[in-house]
């Protein structure tokens, strides 16, 4: 039986959705195969081995020194263990896989796969280049262009100062533009804006995500999306359709409340256009040289062009998130997916 490192949490925005996907990952994978070892990361960052009951990883009442026990993954490539930093001295777990359930910043970004590559421990999921590539949209966009994809059109804001080529951006463009933070996961700090007055509230806002702020056109139709799982033999889900009220985007709320958003699998589209965008979703995956799994979005128009948005190389990960769903539709349970994302580290 192999360790498997299930890392959850991370000092990020998203640090609640990271808790709900990995308990559904520790509840779902082959024990026969696999024996989870779960280190959390807290929301300042600090890392533990966690022993306690999973359910408290749910209610987020996991950090607490009844349970924990401060770790690090040793960087030794001769090692491959979790080092535990027990009071009465050095205790090391060994590890044959690390399996990063995270979210966002300081986790999905290829900050915590680093760790994993530079200690030579097989990864689940995507590569550090892959990891930081796609949470950089402005960088994702420019190589999806020249994989022959359409992007929207873009620019990109490195100082709050400069919110005066934000406002000539959108006046070429036209309204309503969105405004988001370059890299930063389940649309936080992601407007939609509708005129020239919210515009500055916008920016300054995306900017408190991070040190980068990208104006994007907004693409007419809806947004689909495409569950891609592999390295160098792909197969994909059914593809899904975002169905939103005629205002509303796809924002945090909507992500995990869905009030007035509705996800149909498999999207109400024909089978050859979705056959379409499985194929660009894979040309995608590769041109950001994803590996293990990812979701790749992107935007239908009324004209029938599929359009760039963004890859999630760590989706959400509970039984009734958009990757999962995809899958099920296209044959793949819940655990079966989880066994060949896990499996696929080892090759």
């Amino acid at each position: 039986m192999k360790n498997l490192v299930i890392i959850f949490g991370g000092a990020s925005s998203e640090y609640e959705v990271s808790l709900q996907s990995a308990y559904a990952v520790i509840n779902n994978i082959d024990r026969e195969k696999y024996n989870p070892v779960t280190v959390g990361i807290s929301r300042e960052g600090s890392w533990f081995y966690f022993t306690g009951e999973i359910d408290k990883i749910k209610k987020d009442t996991w950090c607490n020194a009844a349970d924990c026990v401060p770790a690090v993954i040793s960087p030794d490539r001769t090692d491959h263990q979790l080092i535990l930093l027990q009071k009465e001295g050095i205790e090391a777990i060994p590890i044959d896989a690390v399996f990063p359930v995270l979210h966002g910043r300081n986790g999905e970004d290829g900050t915590v796969q680093g760790i994993a590559e530079l200690a030579g421990i097989p990864l689940v999921g995507c590569s550090t280049l892959a990891s930081a590539l796609c949470m950089d949209k402005d960088r994702a966009h420019r190589l999806a262009s020249l994989a022959g994809v359409r992007v929207p059109r873009a620019m990109v804001l490195t100082d709050n100062s400069a919110v005066n080529k934000a406002y000539d951006f959108a006046g070429e463009i036209g309204f309503p533009v969105f405004v988001k933070p370059v890299k930063a996961g389940s649309s936080y700090g992601v407007t939609k804006v509708e005129d020239m007055e919210q515009l500055a509230p916008a920016v300054s806002l995306a900017f408190k995500y991070d040190n980068r702020v990208i104006l994007e056109e907004t693409i007419e139709g809806f947004e689909v999306g495409c569950a891609v799982c592999g390295n160098d033999r792909l197969i994909v889900g059914e593809v899904d359709e975002i169905e939103l009220d005629e205002t509303g985007f796809f924002d945090y709320t909507e992500k995990y409340t869905l009030k007035t958003a509705a996800i149909h699998v498999p999207a109400r589209i024909p089978a050859d256009k979705a056959q379409e965008i499985k194929e660009i979703a894979k040309r995608i995956y590769k041109a950001l040289d994803c590996s293990g799994f990812a979701r790749v979005d992107m935007f239908l128009t009324p004209e029938g062009e599929v359009v760039f948005n963004e890859v999630n190389t760590i989706p959400g990960f509970t039984e009734h998130s958009r990757y999962p769903g995809m899958m099920k539709a296209a044959g793949y349970s819940f655990t079966e997916i989880l066994y060949r994302i896990i499996r696929q580290s080892f090759e």
